[in-house]
């Protein structure tokens, strides 16, 4: 049997409003983290006094202040993590998570994962489906291989192995973790029996749900996404709203990305292996079709 110890990094900005219900989740977790490391970045509202409070209740939470540096908000939530990394004092821990400021979860989450963690050692990263609890219709991902960035957990090793996390200026750094774990030879599982409750829309700070989509078709440029891919993705998603020009909006930026991205940071061989990822995809659906 492996062991069940586990630390945690959070990366927090301003979540005064949503703070209080993680660091409640993960108080009352069934199997408490041997170390939790939130990391301030720059707040401006009482977030540092929250979660000074609790370290004061709680010896295992750690809080760090980053010096603000500014830059994208999400080249900042991977320079955080990362800042974070740097304060673990727990060296004989066997899982490390990443989770949100504003996510909450039931008291058996933690345990929950590692279980099934344990019964497959090939796994390097897994989490659970989050669903944002502010939006009266949830889309259940169609792809259980990609889990959101605000709840990854992984075992140490596949952590340690995937190096620096990539920092996208457009986001989508979380999906590259996932790609680049399974190109690595680790199976990534997202479990839908899980479920972690995002407490405000997500993206929500990038404006409104027009401008959102038009952040995804840029987003996926720079992450290198397949043509072909990206246009069924786009058609999956006419019924989500906006509907139908939020698809077609999506698809127009991602098509303007060779001209609004400067250059893509991600390595050839990841976009590569991304690809191919996703030509098996499409694959399967047709085959599954013609059936």
């Amino acid at each position: 049997m492996i062991s069940t110890t586990y630390i945690l990094i959070t990366p927090a900005k301003n979540e005064a409003n949503y703070i209080a219900e993680t660091i409640n989740s993960v108080v009352g977790q069934i199997l408490k983290p041997a170390e939790w490391i939130i990391v301030n970045d720059g707040s401006t509202d009482s977030t540092e006094k929250i979660v000074r409070e609790a370290s004061d209740k709680y010896p295992w939470i750690k809080l760090i202040s980053r010096p603000t540096k500014g830059g994208h908000a999400f080249d900042s939530v991977v320079r955080t993590i990362e800042y974070g990394t740097e304060y673990i004092s727990v060296k004989d821990y066997a899982f490390i998570g990443l989770i949100d400021a504003d996510v909450r979860f039931k008291k058996d989450y933690f345990i929950q994962l590692i279980k099934k963690m344990e019964k497959n050692p090939r796994i390097g990263l897994s989490g659970g489906i989050v669903i944002d609890v502010t939006s009266r219709t949830q889309r259940i991902p169609k792809n259980n291989k990609d889990i959101p960035g605000s709840t990854q957990f992984f075992r140490k090793e596949c952590f340690e192995n995937l190096g620096r996390l990539i920092a996208v200026p457009e986001g989508g750094w979380d999906t590259l973790t996932c790609v680049k774990a399974r190109m690595l030879g680790y199976d990534t599982v997202l479990y839908t029996d899980l479920i972690v409750e995002h407490l405000k829309p997500r993206n929500v700070s990038q404006g409104s749900p027009i401008k959102r989509v038009w952040n995804f078709g840029i987003r996926e440029y720079a992450l290198g996404y397949h043509p072909y891919f990206e246009i069924l993705k786009c058609i999956d998603r006419i019924n989500e709203r906006p509907f139908l020009i939020g698809s077609i909006i999506r698809l127009l930026a991602y098509i303007l990305g060779r001209f609004l991205v400067r250059e893509r940071v991600v390595p050839e061989d990841l976009i590569k292996f991304l690809r191919n990822e996703q030509l098996q995809r499409i694959k399967e659906i047709f085959t599954i079709v013609n059936r």
